[in-house]
């Protein structure tokens, strides 16, 4: 009870900060990623998201990737999330997602796919202001900015914080998500921030 209290909080805090912006009233203003280790099996996940979310796909190997997607894509067809496959084009156009997520290490890929693909929805991984300006240079509809908090993905990281995640916003010429270590205990240390919303994985698991 006291976590799907925390995924509350965490849904309603997300909407928030998407309602304050005009620009990103009509993108998901919640965000979940798989993750081969905190969330290898997200398909409960993504049946207790609000409908209309953001849905990135994440798996190292491409057989695990290819079985998710078999597992996930009706689901997010039900629910009518916005799905996304990590760093694998080929699985995003048959399986029929909306679209494609990088991680930064790719940026030579962002401007490509945009230009094959000028439809699909494309978010990019960020972790510092060079990556934030190509992620709008290239063309993606998102920046991911991450770790804002302490979390186990980034270990090695200094997590940003609110007020330097705040300057990534403001400094932004695209629509930003927070995440890392966003949870429903420290969202509203976001609040008033120029965010499209948030993008969790632990915290959004069942």
């Amino acid at each position: 009870m006291a976590e799907l209290r925390e995924r509350i909080k965490l849904a309603r805090a997300a909407a928030q900060l998407n309602a304050q912006s005009r620009s990103t009233r009509h993108m998901p203003a919640l965000a979940l990623l798989s993750d081969d280790l905190r969330l290898p099996a997200p398909a409960e996940a993504i049946k207790a998201l609000p409908k209309g979310s953001l849905v990135i796909l994440r798996a190292k190997d491409p057989l695990r990737r290819a079985q998710l997607a078999q597992i996930c894509v009706p689901i997010c067809r039900i629910r009518k999330h916005v799905l996304l496959i990590a760093d694998d084009p080929a699985l995003a156009g048959r399986c029929g997602a909306a679209g494609l997520h990088l991680p930064q290490a790719r940026h030579d890929a962002l401007s490509y796919w945009r230009i094959r693909r000028p439809t699909w929805f494309i978010s990019y991984a960020v972790h510092d202001l060079a990556a934030l300006h190509h992620a709008a240079r290239g063309g993606a509809d998102v920046a991911l900015v991450s770790p804002v908090f302490a979390t186990q993905s980034h270990q090695d990281g200094n997590p940003l914080g609110p007020l330097r995640l705040a300057a990534f916003a403001r400094a932004a010429q695209l629509p930003v998500y927070g995440l890392g270590g966003i949870n429903g205990r420290n969202c509203q240390r976001l609040r008033g921030l120029k965010l499209a919303g948030i993008a969790a994985i632990g915290a959004l698991s069942p």
